[in-house]
């Protein structure tokens, strides 16, 4: 299962829980620089196997390699990740670019103008100074999308993003998407409507029941 060309590797992947496999058995290669979308139905496990490939839940089961590094083992966490999973958390106090600021803080790699580029790459006003418990939730979702790209990641892992968009922001983001897959960056995504899948993704998959099936 080797190569270079992968830059993830999912090898004989389960969760359980409460002794049943939410997850059973994923094994799955993913490819530099190419955009892989997962579909299936509500609690299907996108999430959840999205979460795994982070290092947020660790499997019952078998191996993730990310840039050839086992997560939970090598690492805690892969890194040179942008990720989106469920509803971004702000501090609701805070404008978007606060927000923003003290999330490049962590990892201090980014300055303002990284920060006020993301943003514009998602058309959120850096001169807006309202606090994000005022952000409509397409707003919020924009504003979690830019936090993903910011620091310029090879791994883009994005759970519904066009999730609260509307049509003209719908349209930017796969744009954008495109933009980066043509620049070399690795994307996962999920998305409800087949379209917004279709449109982006080289490779698609549907998770049912746990399993993992190609579909395109």
């Amino acid at each position: 299962m080797e190569s270079t060309n992968n830059i993830i590797e999912i090898i004989n992947f389960t969760k359980q829980y409460k002794n049943e496999n939410v997850l059973n058995n994923i094994n799955l290669n993913i490819k530099k620089g190419k955009c892989y979308g997962f579909v299936g139905r509500n609690g299907s496990g996108k999430s959840l196997f999205f979460k795994a490939i982070c290092g947020f839940i660790k499997p019952t089961l078998g191996i993730i390699n990310v840039n050839g590094k086992k997560v939970g083992i090598d690492v805690d966490f892969p890194e040179n990740v942008g990720v989106l999973i469920e509803h971004p958390g702000f501090l609701p106090e805070y404008t978007a670019f606060e927000n923003l600021k003290f999330l490049a803080s962590i990892n201090n790699k980014i300055g303002n103008t990284e920060i006020e580029n993301a943003m514009k790459c998602v058309e959120l006003d850096i001169n807006n100074h309202k606090s994000v418990k005022k952000y409509s939730l397409g707003m919020k979702q924009r504003l979690g999308i830019a936090q993903a790209f910011m620091e310029d990641p090879e791994i883009l892992i994005l759970d519904e993003p066009m999730n609260g968009l509307d049509k003209e922001s719908v349209k930017l983001i796969k744009k954008k998407l495109l933009e980066l897959k043509a620049k070399g960056k690795t994307i996962l995504l999920t998305s409800h409507i087949s379209q917004d899948i279709n449109e982006v993704s080289d490779y698609i998959y549907e998770i049912d029941n746990g399993n993992l099936s190609q579909i395109l």
